[in-house]
């Protein structure tokens, strides 16, 4: 019998390490493939398309600036309501969105696991990158109403010399979101009751972000704990950044990152050692 020369064995990871980035890379088409399958199945047969990108942090900020800044008089740091709600929402939305799609990673394709292989890990990385462009409309928004506001006030500020920070900050996000998501993911495959958790640990990590609220307006003694937050820093230095308002450290943005990286890790690793056996209790 003529021996087969194979090109490409598919095989069972064993260790934890062993996970292959050239592999991932490989399939860089198939993650773009992805992308593009993930922005046209949510729009493709709406009447707006992608202008609810926009609509809904519109409607979300207009409702925060009545209700908090308008009925409770809350503090947005001197900033108007609009532009400072804006400067939260457009962050933690993207988040947000990363976090709820890498968490239903397992769930919300095992069809497609169990029927050919590629790397599992494509799949939380193309929800990433397909929440991009709704960052970018809901960041256009931003400029806009920035370019509205700096026209009519003189004490906004403008932090030019840090506008880099800003990819920076969106990759942090993107760390803990994916990281947490695949996390979560790795666990509810095992453990539905997860799941339920997941929509409650949100609402309250929100309302531990500096979203509705400036860090300025928190008693000093409960400052540090909410620093604990990994997000908190982000959102201010955003605002600090197109603003002037909030608070910046290096100290935050390191201690962001390290998070991001720790979360993305341990994240990784549970999804590696889920995902050889996960067909058989999902």
């Amino acid at each position: 019998m003529e021996e087969t020369n194979w090109s490409t064995i598919i095989s069972p990871h064993t260790k934890w390490y062993k996970i292959n980035i050239r592999e991932i890379w490989d399939y860089r088409d198939l993650i773009f493939i992805f992308v593009k399958r993930d922005i046209i199945s949510i729009y493709k047969q709406t009447i707006l398309g992608p202008v609810w990108f926009l609509l809904g942090p519109i409607f979300t900020v207009f409702t925060y600036t009545f209700l908090f800044s308008e009925v409770a008089h809350l503090s947005t740091d001197g900033l108007p309501g609009p532009l400072f709600y804006l400067g939260g929402t457009t962050l933690w939305n993207y988040f947000q969105a990363c976090f709820n799609g890498a968490s239903t990673t397992f769930s919300a394709n095992a069809g497609i696991f169990g029927k050919v292989y590629f790397p599992r890990l494509i799949t939380p990385i193309s929800l990433m990158i397909s929440n991009l462009l709704k960052l970018s409309f809901q960041f256009l928004t931003y400029v806009v109403f920035l370019i509205y506001y700096f026209q009519k006030s003189s004490t906004l500020h403008f932090h030019f010399e840090y506008i880099f920070l800003v990819p920076l900050l969106i990759i942090i996000l993107a760390m803990i979101a994916m990281g947490g998501g695949i996390m979560i993911s790795s666990l509810t495959s095992k453990y539905r009751d997860l799941s339920m958790v997941v929509s409650i640990g949100m609402m309250l990590l929100m309302y531990a972000t500096p979203i509705m609220y400036p860090v300025s307006a928190i008693p000093e003694f409960y400052k540090p704990y909410l620093y604990l937050n990994p997000i908190s820093p982000l959102i201010e230095i955003f605002r600090y950044v197109f603003t002037g308002t909030g608070t910046f450290t290096w100290f935050q943005v390191a201690y962001s990152f390290f998070f991001g990286c720790l979360v993305l890790f341990i994240g990784v690793f549970i999804f590696h050692r889920t995902e050889k056996n996960f067909m058989d209790t999902i």
